[in-house]
C-alpha cells in the first residue's frame, strides 16, 4: 500500500483526560446505564470496500467500523477517520481480482471497485466516497481515511463529532465499553438486551468489558509502564463480527484508548479474548507536536 507508514503533518492532540464537552458518555440521569447515547453514536461510521466486474457477474463487498478523529487542519466538510486496515486488503487479494489472469496485474476496465464510508440515521444511511488513503499501519492493522461529508437533506442526519484520543496505555482492569455490531440480535438471554438499529440494517450496542492485558510483536506478555512494547491487547467479551476498526473507549475518562481488531484464541484454558490495538499506535501516523519529518511530504 503506498501510504504505508506515511505521517500526516498535523498533529493529533492528546487527551487522555478529556474535557466535559470532549469525552465520550455512556449515559444520562434517568437513562439506561447499560445503553450508550446518540453523542457517542454520532462518532461511528462504517466503511465499505467494494468490489464488482463489469459484467455483473460477481461482486465482494468487505465492511468495518471506523470513527472519526480530531486533526487540526483539516479542510470544513472533511472528516479523518480510524479504521481496521484488514477488510482493504482483505479486498485486494480476493481471487475475483485475480481470476483468469496471468500476472497479480488488473486491467482498469475489469473491475469497478471503490470505498464508501456510510453515516447517518439507521433508516436512512448517507453514502460518502472515500478520499484518499492518508496512511496505514499494517503492523497494527490499523488504516487512516478521509472523506467529505457532504450536507444530508435528512432532517434527522446529524453532523460527525470526532472522539479524544489517549496516548497512553491503560492498566489491565480498566472498564471500557466497545461497540459492537450484528447482523440480528440474539432473540433471548442476556445478550439480547441493548441493540439497537444501527447502518444498513445491522444492529449495535455498546458493550461493557475489561482490559486483560497486552502482548509484544513475539506474542509475549508485555507491561504497561515498562520498556514493553504493547503491540496488541486483549479484552473481554470478545467482540462479533463487523465490529473490527470500532473504538475502545475508557469508561471512566471517555477517551479511546484502543481499536477493535478481531478475536484471539489466547490458549485452551483461556479460551477466546478479543483483541486489539494500543491508542498509542494511532499516534504514529500523526506528528509529534512540535516536530516536522521528512516523509511528512
Amino acid at each position: 500500500m503506498k501510504r504505508a507508514g506515511h505521517v500526516l503533518a498535523a498533529s493529533l492532540p492528546y487527551e487522555s483526560r478529556p474535557a466535559p464537552g470532549r469525552r465520550a458518555q455512556f449515559s444520562a440521569p434517568g437513562s439506561n446505564p447499560d445503553i450508550a447515547g446518540t453523542d457517542v453514536d454520532r462518532a461511528l461510521v462504517v466503511v465499505a470496500h467494494a468490489v464488482q466486474d463489469r459484467r455483473g457477474a460477481a461482486h465482494k463487498v468487505a465492511y468495518s467500523s471506523g470513527f472519526a478523529v480530531h486533526a487540526p487542519g483539516t479542510p470544513a466538510g472533511e472528516a479523518v477517520l480510524v479504521t481496521c486496515a484488514h477488510t482493504l486488503e482483505e479486498i485486494r487479494h480476493d481471487p475475483l481480482l485475480r481470476a483468469g489472469l496471468p500476472s497479480p496485474a488488473v486491467r482498469p476496465d475489469d473491475h469497478i471497485s471503490g470505498s464508501l464510508v456510510i453515516t447517518g440515521p439507521p433508516a436512512a444511511p448517507v453514502f460518502h466516497p472515500v478520499g484518499a488513503v492518508l496512511s496505514a499501519m499494517h503492523r497494527g492493522d490499523l488504516l487512516l481515511l478521509s472523506a467529505s461529508l457532504t450536507p444530508s437533506s435528512n432532517p434527522q442526519a446529524q453532523a460527525l463529532r470526532t472522539l479524544p484520543v489517549n496516548p497512553y496505555p491503560v492498566q489491565p482492569g480498566t472498564q471500557i465499553r466497545a461497540h459492537f455490531v450484528v447482523d440480528k440480535p440474539p432473540s433471548a438471554g442476556r445478550d439480547s438486551e441493548g441493540w439497537t438499529p444501527w447502518v444498513g440494517g445491522t444492529w449495535g450496542k455498546w458493550v461493557k468489558g475489561s482490559v486483560i492485558g497486552y502482548r509484544d510483536f513475539a506474542g509475549r506478555e508485555a507491561r504497561p509502564g515498562t520498556y514493553d512494547s504493547l503491540a496488541h491487547l486483549h479484552f473481554d467479551p470478545p467482540p462479533t463480527p463487523g465490529s473490527s476498526g470500532g473504538p475502545i473507549i475508557d469508561e471512566e475518562s471517555g477517551a479511546v484508548v484502543g481499536v477493535v481488531l478481531g478475536t484471539q484464541l489466547i490458549n485452551q484454558l483461556q479460551g477466546v479474548r478479543g483483541w486489539g490495538v494500543p491508542a498509542e499506535m494511532i499516534f504514529e501516523m500523526f506528528s509529534l507536536p512540535g516536530l516536522k519529518l521528512k516523509n511528512q511530504e
